[in-house]
């Protein structure tokens, strides 16, 4: 008997405990009794378990409905070309930005060249300059306090691998491009990671540094000396992991089967661009998102979404889908590739390289919904843009409607079908939100509206994640 009532005040005195360490808001014992209640139990809940704790969720829930061969034939398609492994790093904006570019050069050339270019020689001044964004930043709000959220911005992010194809366009007009031949990938190149905590730790030490200069009200002429010093050592760490660039090289072109055109030649990174690429890049694209949270037909930038401190924000015109469709099959019709971004991992079959919004039934496995649209989605940092790929196809019914869309990925050629994704229309409507399109594809109107004073937006929106 005495055992019984030791029993039942233990019990009493741990739910006063309990309740004792709850506040409201909190789960008290009623709470978890009802929460426990709820749950319906039985022999179909723990057949359930029993799979989901022994298998991987997507091989439970894959609609096999939806198993049949992808259809793969397309009504609009640019020419193919190599498909490249970015592999593990975050560097997926260059590879979709050089997939344009390069098909742009085998488009207009007319001796049927082709041209790989070198990810690792960008690469370089990429983190270079991202590297003086960050101390010239940190120079220019010195004098506000280090918990400020634009101070605050720079020391979280003093370095990253991700970006834009802002930074495709600025960066290789600055620094030329060269072929891949001429610099080739190294280790740190395709493995970013420890490369970039190493070179951030230096640079937020050097911040520290500065903002004091800053506050001992130095010259400055000074600052900007002490800066330059604190570069030169972000340049030896990147010529050590990435490889000094190249300043000068011999090359000579080929044909798509590998047959040399023409004798070779002595190149700059310069004089290299200017024959592959032949102008500047920026003012002669578009770039449009689709941000349903926003008004429609006005722009936005976003602040410091650039690549160098000198160079351009990312800036764009918010357009519905329908009207970002009708832009990239203008571009397709004519032959010409687009940088585009997405949220892939939404309902992505690796295996087939194909993405719909039935591929996988999460919904039924748990007994619940997914009920967010877009803009809600957006709102609560559940999608957004994550990922660039190149836009190559599109498949068009007899009312020239869109059925599906093809991107060539940057994950190698044995990724997916053949290293390119397909993805239903209805897809592409939910999880795209960014293409960058040539000026003549748009109309004088859709021109006018992106030449609009835009909205500034702050880097942490949640659209606004890094392409990586």
């Amino acid at each position: 008997m005495k055992k019984n009532l030791f029993f039942v005040g233990a019990l009493m005195m741990a739910s006063l405990s309990m309740m004792a360490q709850t506040k409201n808001g909190g789960i008290n014992q009623t709470m978890l009794q009802q929460i426990e209640k709820s749950q319906t139990g039985g022999v179909t809940n723990k057949a359930l378990f029993n799979a989901i704790a022994g298998n991987n969720i997507d091989d439970l829930v894959k609609n096999h409905a939806n198993e049949a061969p992808v259809d793969t034939h397309f009504s609009i398609e640019t020419p193919s070309q190599s498909i490249h492994n970015q592999k593990s790093s975050g560097r997926c904006w260059m590879f979709s930005g050089f997939n344009v570019l390069r098909s742009n050069f085998a488009v207009n050339d007319k001796q049927g060249r082709v041209v790989e270019y070198s990810q690792d020689y960008l690469f370089f001044y990429d983190q270079l300059e991202k590297a003086n964004l960050m101390l010239q930043g940190v120079i220019d709000l010195g004098k506000k306090s280090l918990e400020d959220p634009q101070v605050q911005f720079f020391f979280k992010n003093p370095l990253n691998d991700g970006g834009t194809f802002c930074g495709v366009a600025d960066l290789a007009s600055k620094y030329g491009l060269v072929p891949m031949s001429a610099q080739p990938e190294t280790y740190s190149s395709n493995n970013t990671s420890k490369m970039s905590r190493l070179i951030s730790s230096k640079l937020r030490e050097y911040g520290l540094e500065l903002r004091k200069m800053v506050a001992q009200g130095k010259k400055p002429a000074a600052i900007q000396a002490r800066k330059t010093k604190m570069l030169a050592q972000v340049y030896h760490m990147l010529s050590l992991t990435l490889g000094e660039p190249v300043k000068e090289f011999t090359y000579a072109f080929r044909d798509k089967d590998g047959k040399q055109v023409g004798e070779a030649k002595k190149y700059t990174p310069k004089s290299f661009y200017e024959e592959t690429v032949g102008k500047d890049l920026n003012g002669t694209f578009l770039m449009v998102m689709n941000d349903p949270r926003r008004p429609y037909h006005k722009t936005y930038e976003v602040e410091y979404d650039r690549h160098t401190y000198d160079g351009h924000n990312w800036k764009y015109l918010n357009l519905p889908m329908e009207e970002i469709a009708q832009l990239a099959i203008a571009s397709l019709k004519d032959g010409h590739k687009m940088y585009s971004s997405y949220d892939v991992g939404k309902q992505l079959d690796r295996k087939r390289g194909y993405l719909a919004l039935d591929n996988f039934d999460y919904a039924s496995l748990f007994n619940t919904s997914f009920p967010m649209n877009k803009a809600d989605r957006i709102a609560t940092f559940e999608s957004g843009s994550t990922h660039a790929m190149t836009l190559t196809a599109v498949d068009l019914d007899a009312a020239g409607k869109p059925v599906k869309w093809k991107v060539e990925n940057s994950w190698g050629a044995d990724n997916g079908f053949g290293g390119c994704f397909i993805m239903t229309n209805d897809w592409f409507n939910e999880y795209m939100f960014r293409l960058v399109v040539n000026k003549k594809y748009a109309s004088e109107q859709l021109l006018k509206e992106f030449d609009q004073k835009p909205t500034m937006l702050t880097p942490d929106d949640p659209l606004f994640q890094l392409e990586d």
